[in-house]
This record gives structure tokens, C-alpha cells and sequence, in this order.
């Protein structure tokens, strides 16, 4: 079983920084692309940030410049480092893991619970 679990969300002004993580544990093969997408209030979740096995990352427009997405292959974690944050970015932030398993050749994306951020004065 595979479990995918978030950390690092919290209240920030604007301005401010957060950083994000998650870590996936259990019994999996590979890893492959990590991400992070969140969900503001009555609006559809989003993609956020990607980075492929590679370590190519990739943005949503409106984060560019801000964010900055990481993974370490070792402790098979993922980073959302969260800079100039803006009351538009308040949401529930969800990490998303694309793993293989034995049973699983194809891999399949694999959600955390999720972690509030809020960026209010």
C-alpha cells in the first residue's frame, strides 16, 4: 500500500513564504512525476507545479517566478517552496504521485489528504 502525505501548510501573510512537502512511503517500484496542485475556495483544483523523473519542472502561469518545485530522489519527497504569496494563492494544497508497484506496471497518481494554506493580513 502506497501512502502520500503533506506537511508545511499554515497561515502567512502577504509577501510571506511557505514551503511545502511530501513524502511518499510504502511499497512502490518507481517514481515518476511528483506535483502539486491546490483548490481555492468553490473554485476546481488546479495544477500548481510539476517536475518529471528528469527533474524538469514545470508551472502554472500564475505562480512563475514565485515557486519554486524540488524532489529528492533518496528520500523519495517533493518541495513546493512558496515566495511573494498572495491572498490568490490561499487554497488546499494537494501532492499528487505518479508510482509504479508490482501489481501496477503503468503507474498511477496517487493523492495526499491535503494541506491548508492561507495567505491573509
Amino acid at each position: 500500500q502506497v501512502q502520500v502525505v503533506e506537511s508545511g501548510g499554515g497561515l502567512v501573510q502577504p509577501g510571506g513564504s511557505l514551503r511545502l512537502s511530501c513524502q511518499a512511503s510504502g511499497k512502490f517500484v518507481s517514481i515518476y512525476t511528483m506535483e502539486w496542485h491546490r483548490q481555492a475556495p468553490g473554485k476546481q483544483r488546479e495544477l500548481v507545479a510539476q517536475i518529471l523523473r528528469s527533474g524538469t519542472p514545470d508551472y502554472a502561469d500564475s505562480v512563475k517566478g514565485r515557486f519554486n518545485i524540488s524532489r529528492d530522489y533518496a528520500d523519495n519527497t517533493v518541495s513546493l517552496q512558496m515566495n511573494d504569496l498572495k491572498p490568490d494563492d490561499t487554497g488546499v494544497y494537494y501532492c499528487r504521485i505518479v508510482l509504479t508497484t508490482m501489481s501496477d506496471f503503468y503507474g498511477t497518481g496517487h493523492w495526499g489528504k491535503g494541506t491548508l494554506v492561507t495567505v491573509s493580513s
